[in-house]
């Protein structure tokens, strides 16, 4: 009994820190939305917005979270190779995004548009450095779980930690679909 109850206060706590991190990422999307026009004369989101790049960021993320899903699926079949391969593609595809993430700020650094040029530019990088410091701490808790498996397989607490790990994977996802949405789409066509 004791066990099970110091299960469900992971859960608990995991849920709580996850409403914590929503209600950060709604004050960031707030105050983006009361700034993306404080441009100070410089460019705009529609200066920045490359809609096949940010295509191809998308789709990067959602198959990874499509694939951080076959992840959980296999470990709850006791399948350590698959679960292994599928967390490795999982974080690589994080990495890819991260990849893109830091192109797409070195490039409009490179070109003088910092975080301090506007109001708009510093919500701007604030959100999205955010959204990609989530997805650097959720790549490193994937590695750490990779060798966690491969050293000890797949223990009841590490099937536990790939689906806490699948929660916040998947919450990820929907900011970023948010960010896709609210900050390029709307931001970029509207």
């Amino acid at each position: 009994m004791h066990k099970e109850e110091s299960k469900e206060k992971v859960f608990l706590g995991f849920w709580i820190y996850m409403m914590t991190d929503l209600l950060m990422f709604a004050v960031l999307f707030a105050t983006y939305a009361v700034l993306k026009n404080s441009t100070y004369g410089g460019i705009t989101i529609r200066e920045i917005f490359d809609p096949p790049f940010v295509l191809v960021e998308t789709l990067i993320l959602l198959t990874s979270s499509f694939v951080c899903g076959l992840a959980l699926l296999f470990a709850k079949a006791m399948d350590q190779k698959k679960t292994i391969y599928f967390l490795a593609a999982t974080a690589l595809l994080g990495v890819a995004f991260l990849g893109m993430e830091i192109y797409e700020f070195s490039h409009l650094l490179s070109e003088g548009n910092s975080y301090t040029q506007s109001a708009f530019l510093s919500a701007f990088f604030t959100l999205l450095s955010f959204h990609g410091f989530h997805i650097l701490v959720g790549t490193v808790w994937i590695t750490i779980l990779l060798v966690h498996i491969a050293m000890r397989g797949l223990l009841p607490s590490n099937i536990r930690k790939i689906r806490l790990l699948g929660i916040f994977w998947h919450f990820l996802d929907v900011v970023w679909i948010f960010i896709f949405t609210i900050v390029y789409l709307l931001g970029g066509i509207l």
